[in-house]
């Protein structure tokens, strides 16, 4: 599986072969095969212009999701999606409420993953199973010591 990893941010430096770690844990988990994955690291200007462009909402959010290829079918070369998540709101989360920066930015990638493998969150019901299954994937990822460790936290914020 090839994991695309980018970004136009200038909060956090990360390994990409770390991205690669917790999007193939996260999808060895799901049990879903997929050849490509895109997961982007976008500034907060950029994200907020996505948002509205988008979703007609022209504020800040963590993570936006475009899937592909349907997780469920059989495809030659099967694309799973795109995952643009903004570490600026991650690192303004953590922050305001006393939760670790890298754990927040990493249950980022989860929620962005879950949304292309299917799990809504604008329903109650579906906002509970989404909750549920970030649970789970986050354990995992912190048993495993899979969290996403900081290379250079810069002071740009």
């Amino acid at each position: 599986m090839f994991v695309q990893f980018t970004s136009s941010q200038n909060i956090i430096d990360v390994d990409p072969t770390q991205i690669e770690t917790i999007v193939a844990r996260i999808l060895e988990e799901k049990q879903v095969t997929c050849d490509e994955v895109s997961i982007h690291f976008s500034s907060i200007t950029e994200i907020t212009e996505m948002h509205g462009e988008f979703f007609d909402d022209p504020t800040p959010t963590d993570c936006i999701t475009f899937p592909i290829d349907d997780a469920d079918e059989e495809e030659f070369y099967k694309i799973l999606g795109e995952v643009f998540v903004c570490p600026e709101v991650a690192l303004n989360y953590s922050q305001e409420n006393a939760v670790a920066f890298e754990e927040e930015l990493t249950l980022y990638i989860v929620h962005g993953l879950l949304h292309l493998l299917g799990y809504g969150d604008i329903e109650e019901s579906d906002r509970v199973e989404m909750r549920k299954q970030e649970a789970l994937l986050m354990r995992i990822l912190l048993s495993e010591d899979l969290i996403l460790k900081k290379q250079e936290l810069n002071n740009n914020c």
